[in-house]
């Protein structure tokens, strides 16, 4: 199956094992990935980081929008010119796409949900992270024929690195 989907629980190393992808592919990867915005020790937001090198604020407690997951403020004007154009890009351009995440704060945004689905129906294979928690969106993903969904654990997650990264470069066009 071309479109690869991690699953875990909050902590368990999606992100790492999506960066660890990406290092091993170089140039063939387009997309983002997410990391936390830590102030003092403490987590106050999360940054969206394309693969061609853009950064924007995904989420953040200072941040006050319509759109809120826990105590995060979502700003779709930095997913949607963000997170949407680089899964664009990489379907339009690059030979495997990375998407993290597919999750609560991204669903707010139509517009990246259509780039989801366009990079999960394109023929280039896909690397994700998804959420755990049942969700329209997201079960009709998971449930789609074509996702390989995995799901990371302390017992597997050094492992899984390199097992992607095999599985990915052999299905780049």
């Amino acid at each position: 199956m071309k479109n690869v989907l991690l699953t875990g629980k909050p902590g368990i190393g999606k992100t790492t094992l999506i960066k660890k992808v990406i290092d091993h592919l170089k140039e063939k990867v387009g997309g983002f990935y997410t990391e936390e915005i830590r102030e003092g020790g403490q987590r106050k937001g999360f940054k969206i980081r394309t693969l061609d090198g853009e950064e924007g604020i995904l989420a953040h407690k200072g941040i006050e929008s319509p759109y809120m997951v826990g105590s995060y403020g979502v700003n779709l004007r930095d997913l949607d010119n963000l997170g949407w154009s680089s899964v664009k890009r990489a379907v339009e351009e690059k030979d495997v796409v990375v998407i993290d995440e597919i999750g609560k704060m991204e669903l707010y945004s139509k517009k990246f949900q259509g780039a989801v689905i366009e990079a999960l129906d394109s023929p280039k294979p896909l690397v994700a992270t998804i959420g755990a928690k049942p969700h329209k969106f997201l079960d009709e993903i998971k449930a789609r024929k074509d996702v390989d969904l995995v799901t990371i654990t302390l017992d597997n997650r050094d492992k899984l690195a390199e097992e992607i990264k095999e599985k990915l470069t052999s299905l780049a066009v």
